[in-house]
């Protein structure tokens, strides 16, 4: 299990100040920003003489990955206060004084409302995985972080503190958590890289001769660090696509398909248009082997168990008519990929633009790029906290809950019945978190989520779970419709279960 270093910082009023650029409020605050502080509270604890046993420690800290920020929920303030603001006019007033004349800078102010974010809780932690161990830098770091008297601005007081923490003391911690992520949609925080305090050195130097015999010299500002993406556990990684609609083979109109029994057929013929063109276009067998078909790269299916290689999911859209809210034939397909592979779908749109659909030797159908403001197309991808199922969620493993519905006919007493429909119940409420986590979904955001199942689906139009056809190799696995409402708007495509890739457990969102 991992150990991690844990700086801490508890405010000791419940609002904090600090802005990111352009003055937008900035929370939870950045870990450069935590980096600075502890900094400044070394400067200030230990003299010059003694600085260098905290400086090894802090170029330590600033070779390190960025952490998890564990923090509490802040929320703008419901009325704001004002501040009067000396302008920057000092010149003025000092050549008010030299011409024998009396004047104050108080006279020069600027209006300046403030709006703080409310804080739930107090304490906000930094997480720095380490090894385990002994771990030398400790007592400096400690004595640093509780020598830090505020995070923000001034009035931002805090205290702070150094902890090893295990992984079960981690988990433990209350508030949101903050993980940095590889997606260029998720909000920019600035990190501590290795130069970043030295670079603090020499800004704090150019401050103190800032002004000499040749007069005023501005101080640069800090270069010395980088920006990484940081995402709520609770939200999900939204999944780049590709959008398509469905036509005649010569184009004369729109191609429909029957969602009940030839979604596994659709996904199945994309998928094989998918690999020709990949193939045409050079791609080595074992990268269609894996990404295209989502097997091992000698072709063979992957072991039980394992986690899903980086892949294409081949999402066919049965339409949702706008005016009935009713489901209704496929006209329209996805190509979608996980958060991190948003260039493949780039590929896919060209590639696949014009292309054909094969059925049996026969086209059956072609490929025409979908506009994003498509209304069919909003309903499966933009934000929501409510979503159901238009095809079943195949659920993961071999588990059939059926079995403890079969028992209940066989006469069994009231109080049986109620054990075996909890049983039911909790086995079933766990394989279907089991599928949400299996498609990328933190457990955080899975944990909170609300689920409702049954057979029947929840939307007008949306047949039997059971009744739908599956493919071919989870024709003996149980399928279920589920409506999710989640903590927090997720946006789509959202597919989860075993046949997450081939178009089973595809969601619609929901008006909330």
């Amino acid at each position: 299990m991992l150990t991690y270093l844990c700086l801490t910082v508890r405010f000791l009023q419940p609002y904090y100040h600090g802005r990111a650029d352009g003055g937008e409020p900035e929370w939870p605050p950045s870990p450069l920003r935590m980096f600075q502080s502890l900094v400044a509270a070394a400067a200030a604890r230990w003299r010059a003489s003694e600085s260098q046993m905290a400086a090894t420690s802090l170029r330590w800290l600033e070779r390190q990955q960025p952490p998890l920020v564990i923090a509490p929920t802040g929320v703008p303030a419901d009325a704001k206060y004002r501040l009067y603001v000396p302008d920057n006019v000092a010149d003025k007033v000092a050549k008010s004084w030299s011409g024998g004349h009396e004047a104050s800078i108080a006279d020069y102010r600027t209006e300046k409302d403030v709006r703080p974010m409310r804080l739930s809780c107090e304490a906000v932690h930094y997480l720095f995985p380490i090894a385990d161990g002994d771990f030398p830098h400790l007592d400096i770091l400690k004595v640093a972080a509780r020598s830090i008297t505020h995070l923000g601005w001034g009035v931002d007081m805090v205290a702070g503190d150094a902890t090893i923490s295990s992984g079960n003391d981690v988990v433990k911690l209350t508030g949101e958590r903050w993980q940095p992520v590889d997606d260029r949609t998720a909000i920019g925080y600035r990190v501590a890289i290795q130069g970043t305090l030295d670079d603090l050195t020499k800004k704090h130097d150019a401050f103190l001769s800032r002004v000499g015999a040749d007069g005023f010299k501005p101080v640069p500002p800090l270069s010395a660090f980088r920006v990484v993406g940081y995402r709520r556990s609770t939200e999900s990684l939204s999944r780049p696509f590709a959008a398509f609609s469905l036509l005649k083979p010569d184009a004369s109109g729109v191609r429909p398909f029957e969602p009940l029994r030839r979604t596994r057929d659709v996904a199945g013929m994309i998928r094989h248009a998918v690999a020709s063109a990949a193939r045409d276009q050079g791609w080595p067998e074992e990268r269609i082997n894996v990404f295209v078909h989502g097997k091992a790269p000698d072709g063979t299916k992957p072991p039980n168990g394992q986690p899903s290689p980086d892949r294409f999911q081949y999402l066919p859209l049965p339409t949702i008519n706008p005016a009935l809210n009713r489901v209704e034939s496929i006209r329209r397909i996805l190509i979608a990929v996980p958060p991190h592979c948003g260039q493949q779908t780039a590929w896919a749109r060209r590639a696949m633009a014009g292309a054909e659909l094969v059925n049996h030797n026969d086209v059956a159908a072609l490929l025409t790029i979908l506009p994003g403001s498509d209304w069919v197309l909003r309903q499966y991808v933009e934000q929501s906290r409510t979503w159901s199922t238009v095809t079943p969620v195949i659920l993961p493993g071999y588990d059939d809950p059926d079995h403890l519905r079969r028992k209940l006919k066989n006469g069994v007493d009231a109080e049986a019945q109620k054990r075996y429909l909890a049983r039911l119940d909790a086995r079933m409420d766990e394989l279907l978190r089991k599928a949400f986590r299996q498609a990328g979904y933190s457990s955080e955001l899975v944990e909170q989520a609300e689920l409702d199942w049954r057979e029947v689906g929840f939307r007008p139009g949306v047949e039997l779970a059971s009744r739908y056809l599956p493919p071919e190799n989870l024709n003996n696995a149980p399928r279920i419709h589920v409506r999710v409402r989640f903590p927090v708007a997720v946006r789509g495509p959202i597919a989860v279960g075993s046949g997450r890739f081939r178009g089973f457990g595809l969601f619609a969102k929901k008006n909330d």
